[in-house]
């Protein structure tokens, strides 16, 4: 068991640091407690967020729809459910 994710009933938890205005979005090692995640979109108007919910839903092969911030919604910290995914991208099947 670790702190940076977390499966329950099939879904997974995400514990994740978020560095927005990144040159692209993509996933960066560990933070902490916590998976880096560099994203494109500036922390403005909930850009960050909504990028970093495209985001997720492309590398874990589920829809935008399931993928929610389950906190740190106006924070770089954030847990992140992803319902049912399909696939664990490379970068952080170590840590799921």
């Amino acid at each position: 068991m670790n702190n940076v994710s977390q499966w329950t009933d099939g879904d997974l938890i995400l514990v994740c640091h978020l560095q927005p205005k990144a040159s692209k979005s993509e996933f960066a090692g560990l933070h902490g407690d916590a998976i880096k995640v560099r994203i494109q979109a500036p922390p403005v108007d909930g850009k960050a967020n909504a990028e970093l919910i495209k985001f997720l839903s492309r590398q874990f092969g589920v829809s935008k729809r399931d993928v929610e911030i389950i906190s740190g919604e106006l924070n770089r910290h954030k847990r992140v459910k992803i319902t049912r995914p399909e696939k664990i991208p490379d970068a952080v099947a170590e840590f799921c």
